[in-house]
């Protein structure tokens, strides 16, 4: 069995091990642009010894954006991603940059711009009707994914992952519950995932063989009518066929509309009315359905991503609870290349090394998410003892 510390390589990319950071929002780019704070987040896991760190969420469009706090990819932003970059190389860690476009996850209101979707649609996000880009629009978007990558490379990115979940833009379009269109990017499936393709696609022409292209891509919504795994797992194939992608990065759940399928353990609702403004914090405080409660434990994406691993021959990383040693020993030998951790890190950044010294090592983490509301101020996990971390 391979370990999950030794040496390897994603695509063109070299890593010192097999764990990466995975994306999740930061909170720290007040004016849409790279801040100290945010090398400072991203410094930390690569010291503390992961392979990559992944820069989220660069969007690819300003109302690609969640809200307009976000980075979006522009000549104005390279400079301070150069920065991030080398930081991270520093350290001795590669970075990859999450690319994409938010689509339906759009806050509107904040952007100021309409937020897309296959089909119209009111925003649970901003209570606003949703954009209907024509095939023109989503030639430009794809375009805009295109130069996204070409920023990153500029930037120093040693790999792009292009965002295909949770329901943001291209896995909107895979949606059955959400596109209803009758072109080319909607109805069959293969027309469900033309936009995901082509947008794959269009990456790995910009950037050819000089970065690692990867793909995030939704196994299933987690909501009635979405995407289920059947259709999830003939979209892979796709993608593994054009061969425009170096691994996929399995995920689950909707932003969008079930949220808590990805991240499980608590669902902390008070938290989230605290971190909005009425009527969406009081709306927030009676969201039982949207914040639906999944029980954690360790792999919990593991039974789905099995039929993945099954199905493919790419490279597959794993994500979804995996804190130990055990559980990273258990994706090796289940044939998975790679493993992903978030929550566990922003606990303790230094849990890669700590694991590697001593492999009955524990994760403080204990699941409460009480870091997810965080993202809309400042991301850091509120049991961390580092006022560093924390404050």
């Amino acid at each position: 069995m391979s370990s999950v510390f030794e040496p390897t390589t994603l695509g063109p990319v070299r890593l010192r091990n097999k764990i990466i950071k995975a994306a999740t929002f930061e909170g720290r780019t007040p004016d849409a642009l790279v801040t100290d704070d945010l090398i400072d987040y991203h410094r930390a896991p690569a010291a503390g010894g992961v392979a990559m760190t992944t820069v989220a969420y660069c969007a690819v469009t300003p109302g690609g954006r969640t809200d307009r706090h976000q980075i979006w990819m522009r000549p104005d932003a390279v400079p301070g991603l150069q920065r991030l970059t080398d930081a991270v190389h520093a350290e001795g860690a590669a970075v990859s940059a999450q690319i994409g476009h938010a689509g339906p996850v759009a806050n509107a209101a904040s952007n100021r711009a309409p937020a897309l979707s296959p089909t119209r649609l009111l925003s649970p996000l901003s209570m606003r009707m949703t954009h209907r880009p024509d095939a023109a629009d989503l030639r430009d978007i794809v375009r805009a994914h295109a130069d996204a990558a070409g920023f990153a490379e500029s930037a120093g990115f040693d790999a792009v992952e292009i965002h295909c979940g949770h329901n943001y833009l291209a896995s909107s379009f895979l949606s059955p519950l959400l596109n209803h269109r009758r072109d080319e990017y909607g109805g069959s499936l293969v027309n469900r995932a033309r936009l995901a393709r082509e947008i794959t696609r269009a990456v790995r022409d910009r950037v050819g063989d000089r970065l690692a292209v990867t793909v995030k891509l939704g196994m299933e919504d987690g909501i009635s009518l979405g995407l289920q795994i059947d259709e999830s797992l003939q979209v892979a194939r796709w993608i593994q066929d054009d061969g425009a992608a170096d691994a996929l990065e399995l995920t689950a759940g909707s932003s969008l509309l079930n949220p808590m399928y990805l991240f499980r353990g608590d669902a902390p609702r008070k938290s989230f009315a605290k971190a909005f403004p009425p009527p969406m914090g009081w709306a927030m405080r009676l969201a039982g359905p949207f914040l639906r409660e999944y029980p954690y434990r360790e792999a919990f994406l593991l039974d789905m991503a099995r039929q993945f691993r099954h199905e493919l021959t790419m490279p597959l990383i794993l994500l979804g609870g995996i804190t130990t040693t055990e559980t990273m020993d258990l994706a090796m030998d289940e044939g998975f290349e790679y493993v992903a951790m978030a929550r566990a890190l922003l606990r303790q950044p230094d849990l890669i090394n700590r694991l590697q010294a001593e492999r009955t090592t524990r994760s403080l983490c204990t699941h409460c998410n009480e870091c997810m509301p965080t993202i809309y101020s400042r991301t850091h996990c509120i049991l961390a003892a580092d006022t560093a971390q924390a404050r």
